[in-house]
């Protein structure tokens, strides 16, 4: 891979990661448009995955800060829920890294036309939550401190582990579910990006520590230039892409972004 390409494919992510179209997806369109070797190509997407995870970090440190300053009180505050409903809400995609994760990493290498299918359940996501999503009415549940209850927490981590599917945004397939689960927008756009951090870092982690027990070659075909410019700019184009993606959760309709996933899917089936 040379540097301009990781350069491009960093912008990619940056930018899609926290819009509703599918990071995964664009990446792998990306890659073919331009000719990337699959050679390292995962390790590549981890890599500048990992960077828009640090992106919404800085987005979002003042909340973070204030969730583990309240969390390590150890009482049950508003922190401790706020922490514990993310906790929830990651045990589906955590069933499904233990137990699936030679599947998962297999669709990576798929054809485009299984990113073109993603994209057709991430418009529809959209669509449904952004016509009925309106109408549906928060439920009176006695747990929805915070702006969402457990329950509400394991339906979107249910989202977030079908998004592992190149062309299922995971933002979009998460803010969708936990609108029309009645969750309120400004609520549901913290939440999404937060319940990212943890399988993101897990991810990374473990495999830096495989690398340090020489178990794997990281970034082996990619270079490390390359891995260097892809991660340098997903965090700049991440950082932007997250402060704009908040506001047009709270305020823009959805339907823009799954009419773009269709026209997008639609070239994919003619062209590809």
């Amino acid at each position: 891979m040379d540097w301009w390409q990781a350069l491009l494919l960093g912008i990619i992510q940056g930018l899609t990661e926290f819009l509703p179209v599918s990071s995964s997806g664009h990446l792998m369109i990306f890659k073919e448009l331009l000719g990337v070797d699959g050679e390292g190509f995962l390790d590549f997407t981890v890599a500048v995955h990992f960077a828009t995870v640090l992106a919404t970090i800085v987005v979002f440190w003042g909340a973070i800060w204030q969730l583990l300053k309240g969390f390590f009180q150890f009482k049950y505050n508003d922190e401790t829920d706020y922490v514990c409903k993310i906790l929830v809400s990651l045990i589906p995609v955590a069933l499904v890294g233990f137990l699936l994760k030679d599947q998962v990493d297999a669709l990576f290498s798929g054809s485009l036309k299984q990113v073109a299918v993603g994209l057709c359940i991430t418009a529809l996501l959209l669509l449904v939550s952004d016509q009925v999503g309106k109408r549906i009415k928060a439920p009176k549940a006695k747990d929805t401190r915070n702006g969402i209850s457990y329950g509400q927490a394991a339906i979107v981590g249910v989202a977030q582990a079908f998004a592992v599917v190149p062309g299922v945004s995971r933002s979009g397939s998460t803010i969708a579910t936990g609108l029309l689960s009645g969750v309120k927008r400004e609520v549901m756009a913290q939440f999404s990006f937060l319940m990212v951090l943890i399988p993101i870092i897990g991810e990374q982690s473990l495999d830096l520590l495989k690398v340090a027990m020489g178990k794997e070659v990281f970034g082996s075909g990619v270079g490390p230039v390359a891995l260097i410019v892809g991660f340098v700019a997903a965090f700049f184009a991440g950082l932007f892409a997250c402060k704009v993606m908040i506001a047009i959760v709270r305020k823009a309709k959805l339907t823009w972004f799954a009419a773009y996933c269709l026209l997008v899917a639609l070239l994919i089936f003619i062209l590809a």
